[in-house]
């Protein structure tokens, strides 16, 4: 949903209605803008990292429509009937199973990438509640982590896992 607002030296200038971690937001922004700008410099959202602008490392990895999308590379007019969900919206207080099992395995080291690994791992257990190593594997190949934290992230996903089948607690 969008309408025009002005045009000047070329550059259209809309207003577009997004749906973003369960509320509306009206943006004043060019078409083509790429979400992730929207979402970090209009709406406030700075959970969603910018690492690599081309969708290769995953930084800024969040849900469109209940699957892991890479706003980088998506328009802000490609994203104006669909439900965007970004580390924020996840979870209010922070109790989302995986946010908990990042935690209580202390996963992260630097920090910069894992909001991305856990909508990456959120989405994956969304649709899959109980992965194999080969799905974990897939679902967070293209998520880079400079730091090397890999085999904490993986074993964050199983205890996640775990916790969504409560056979933890």
């Amino acid at each position: 949903m969008f309408s025009a607002l002005s045009k000047s030296g070329g550059i259209t200038v809309a207003r577009y209605s997004l749906r973003v971690n369960g509320e509306r937001h009206e943006v004043d922004v060019e078409g083509d803008t790429p979400l992730l700008w929207v979402l970090r410099d209009e709406l406030g959202l700075t959970g969603v990292k910018y690492g690599c602008g081309v969708g290769l490392c995953g930084a800024c990895t969040s849900h469109v429509d209940g699957e892991a999308a890479r706003p980088c590379v998506r328009t802000t007019a490609d994203s104006t009937r669909t439900r965007i969900t970004t580390i924020e919206g996840l979870s209010r207080t922070g109790d989302h199973p995986v946010q908990r099992a990042w935690r209580e395995l202390d996963v992260a080291q630097c920090g910069y990438c894992q909001p991305g690994q856990v909508m990456a791992a959120a989405a994956l257990l969304a649709r899959d509640p109980d992965p194999d190593d080969a799905a974990i594997e897939e679902a967070l190949r293209d998520n880079v982590c400079r730091c090397g934290s890999y085999p904490r992230i993986r074993e964050a996903v199983r205890r996640a896992s775990r916790l969504i089948r409560g056979e933890d607690r």
